[in-house]
């Protein structure tokens, strides 16, 4: 009975020891910027929005703008073991490359499903990326005898407001941010959203696109990092001028446009007053809109948002890390 005994005892020592040493080897989580680019033109330096959270090994995506599959790859993530994609709202700078990642993921025998979160229209927008990939699906099930339905490992899910998924790793919340300022009745159909996710050692808010908001400064309130957008509505007309394609636009275009701009996006002033306002420890500048200058820093950005903001300020590039 006392070998026994001593035994037991070890054994359960032996345990403790084991659980304490995987408590402290385990990794702190992570931010990726895949990608920093916001607006639909491509560039050279900035894929479209997409950013990685990666907690315990896990990899969440938030957002999957055009450059998303090949950013993950170079940031060294193992694209099959992406369980959840979270789409903050339906323009094609944030889910244009939602049915490549989608196609790749097929491609290397998944098995169990891929969750697509956003807000309505993710569910309509998630099929439409099946019937894309469909003929290829057809083709390569004859070729290679591929016979896994693609609508049994893809899911897109429409959500609301509040806690809209959470497991033993994170907790994500949404909110509407005021980047469709709508009509009631097209607001039924066209929602935009703010993330917040928390893990046990941190919090990440990624604004989406939006103006000022207070809903995204309530979401905010005492988180470690804000993932902000920002951007210039001059930078861009000059742009626009310089490409020839301002001249192009009605008069009707050019306003509706610079008022989407104007009210619907932020400028870094903005930015740093409701990042000062919410409290977070770091702010992070990203989906940054295009200048005439093809190697523009955006430093100033930088600049103006400090004046504002008595925190750490970061204008991201793809790949940073956090």
């Amino acid at each position: 009975m006392k070998i026994l005994k001593s035994i037991l005892v070890s054994a359960l020592v032996l345990g403790s020891l084991v659980c304490q040493a995987q408590s402290s080897t385990s990794t702190p989580s992570t931010l990726i910027m895949l990608g920093t680019g916001g607006g639909p033109l491509p560039r050279a330096h900035r894929a479209q929005t997409s950013h990685a959270f990666v907690v315990n090994g896990q990899p969440y995506l938030i957002d999957a703008g055009d450059g998303m599959t090949r950013r993950v790859a170079q940031a060294g993530l193992n694209f099959t073991k992406v369980n959840q994609i979270f789409i903050t709202h339906l323009h094609n700078d944030h889910m244009a490359g939602l049915a490549t990642f989608l196609d790749t993921s097929w491609q290397y025998s998944r098995r169990t499903a891929l969750n697509v979160y956003g807000p309505m229209g993710t569910e309509a927008t998630v099929k439409g990326a099946i019937q894309y990939m469909s003929i290829e699906a057809e083709i390569r099930g004859i070729s290679e005898g591929k016979n896994v339905p693609l609508a049994t490992v893809f899911k897109g899910n429409d959500v609301k407001e509040g806690v809209i998924f959470q497991d033993a790793n994170i907790k994500v919340t949404a909110t509407q941010n005021s980047h469709y300022q709508f009509s009631a009745e097209d607001a039924k159909r066209h929602q935009s959203f703010a993330y917040r996710f928390e893990s046990k050692d941190k919090c990440v808010v990624f604004t989406g696109d939006t103006g000022p908001s207070a809903n995204v400064e309530k979401l905010a309130q005492g988180c470690d990092i804000l993932v902000a957008e920002v951007g210039q509505v001059e930078d861009v007309i000059a742009l626009q001028e310089k490409n020839g394609t301002w001249q192009m636009k009605t008069q009707d275009e050019k306003t509706s446009w610079i008022k989407h701009m104007v009210e619907e996006h932020m400028t870094p002033k903005q930015v740093g007053e409701l990042a000062q306002r919410a409290g977070v420890k770091l702010l992070i500048l990203s989906h940054l809109l295009p200048s005439s200058d093809p190697n523009d820093t955006y430093e100033r950005f930088k600049v103006e948002a400090s004046k504002f903001y008595k925190g750490e300020v970061v204008v991201a590039k793809d790949l940073m890390k956090f």
